[in-house]
């Protein structure tokens, strides 16, 4: 016995985390990943080494498969767009949320793939052509429902300055996935890798306290931030069976008897109503201001990629207006409209982005937390279409009563945070929701937020583009 010190054999059981510090157990692989996300790395990686991001994500091996393989294509594999625009409309598309991390990557990968170094400068510095992107970026990524068949004609107009409609898809894409993909980034915590040889000069904004360890150890909440707190575990153990006996009683009620088509109409309509109340106004001063750090200062880095940079999300359902009508689903559908018009435009993309939106969809462990053999289809479909409901996009086959049901408050501040305003998350805002489930299980949450929000944007400016065509 190594009396006064631990002994050599059990000091072998931890790791330090290079980056925060912090000691773990190595039985969890601290920073590890398997061999096949270091082949999906290989193989799809346009960096070719592992970021925070696929890091992360790799808590969903089959998922990230499918996301990695679509942005692979959509950023090096044949199409319209010459490879360092793409990376430059990551970058615009990046700025509307402030998000440094993917600016910072991208300005790496749009320098190796020979782009104009002076473009970094400023939107001043970069042909009219791309510069004529910025209303529609702008509009994406806050309002997307505004975008509208005129928006899309000045675009294409004949002159030396328009975009053919292979680019403008090419370019859509681009830009929803890396508005999509910063709600991601913010959402799960992730910071910038601590390689001073990519941060290109830029400031690296480190918003949420997390380390990427904690999310690739799939560390729980309570072991994680409530530690010693009883009273805590206690109360977050109850809040999850309470969430298992709502869902339980949703389906009887499924069973015994279906609401009419006006009864689910009103219930859209409340829901919709009830979103203005989350997350508006001064809400936000109800987490401590030290929590937010440097969140709501644009930096010169930032805001000489956009223009307009006070537009923001504004809910579609305003209070005292006259409000747009709400995008029927049923009349433009991803599976039926969005996804053919994107494969005739740019050849195979409708298939990958079609697959990952599968994959994320339906993906499942059949747990929840510490059950198991829970069938969780409610609960993904709930959390998909409270982010299209936000949208102004109503299924007229879902009763929307079931999102009051099965999100509680705190889950939907912050599932309006994530997808409306990313570069405010907090980190007390991830752990104020289901604190009894593991990371793994909330990353799933923030996959399902990115691609629904993904999908809102492109029905609105596929449905735009289909109206100019018509």
């Amino acid at each position: 016995m190594n009396r006064g010190g631990s002994s050599p054999s059990a000091a072998a059981n931890y790791l330090l985390c290079t980056n925060c510090r912090k000691v773990l157990r190595k039985v969890v692989q601290a920073n590890t990943v398997d061999e096949r996300t270091n082949f999906l790395v290989e193989e799809y990686s346009t960096s070719g080494r592992l970021d925070n991001i696929t890091q992360v994500m790799s808590l969903h091996a089959q998922y990230l498969e499918s996301f990695l393989r679509s942005q692979f294509y959509m950023l090096r594999m044949d199409g319209p767009l010459p490879l360092p625009h793409r990376h430059y409309i990551a970058i615009m598309a990046a700025a509307r949320h402030q998000c440094s991390y993917l600016i910072n990557m991208h300005v790496d990968e749009f320098l190796k793939t020979g782009g104009i170094a002076e473009w970094l400068n400023g939107l001043e510095y970069v042909p009219q052509r791309l510069k004529n992107l910025n209303e529609i970026n702008k509009l994406l990524a806050h309002r997307p429902w505004l975008i509208t068949k005129e928006h899309i004609q000045k675009l294409v107009k004949t002159g030396e300055n328009n975009w053919s409609l292979p680019e403008l898809v090419h370019a859509v894409v681009l830009l929803a996935h890396y508005h999509a993909l910063a709600s991601f980034v913010f959402g799960s915590g992730i910071n910038p890798e601590r390689d001073p040889e990519i941060s290109n000069g830029f400031r690296l904004i480190s918003v949420n306290n997390f380390c990427v360890c904690d999310l690739a150890n799939d560390n729980s909440i309570e072991n994680a931030s409530l530690t010693g707190s009883n009273f805590g575990i206690v109360d977050s153990l109850s809040e999850l069976e309470a969430l298992m006996e709502r869902m339980k009683r949703l389906h009887e009620e499924r069973e015994d008897e279906e609401a009419s088509q006006e009864e689910m109409t009103t219930r859209f309509e409340k829901e919709k109503k009830e979103s203005l109340f989350v997350v508006s106004g001064d809400t936000f001063h109800s987490f401590p201001h030290s929590d937010f750090e440097d969140d709501m200062i644009i930096t010169s880095d930032v805001s000489r990629y956009i223009e307009d940079p006070g537009f923001g999300y504004e809910d579609f359902a305003r209070r005292g207006e006259e409000h747009l009508p709400t995008f029927r689903a049923q009349d433009y559908t991803w599976e039926n409209h969005g996804f053919s018009l994107v494969n005739r435009l740019y050849s195979d993309i409708g298939h990958l982005l079609d697959e990952k939106f599968r994959m994320v969809y339906n993906l499942t462990y059949n747990t929840m937390a510490t059950h198991e053999d829970v069938d969780t289809t409610m609960l993904r479909r709930a959390l998909f279409n409270y982010v299209h409901c936000m949208f102004g996009i109503r299924y007229d086959d879902y009763d929307y009563g079931e999102v009051n049901q099965l999100l509680e408050r705190s889950l939907k501040v912050y599932i309006k945070t994530v997808t409306c305003y990313p570069e405010r998350t907090t980190k007390r805002m991830y752990d104020s929701y289901w604190r009894q489930f593991k990371h793994s299980e909330k990353v799933h949450v923030n996959l399902l937020l990115m691609e629904a929000r993904m999908q809102a944007e492109l029905l609105y400016a596929l449905r735009a583009i289909t109206r100019h065509l018509t």
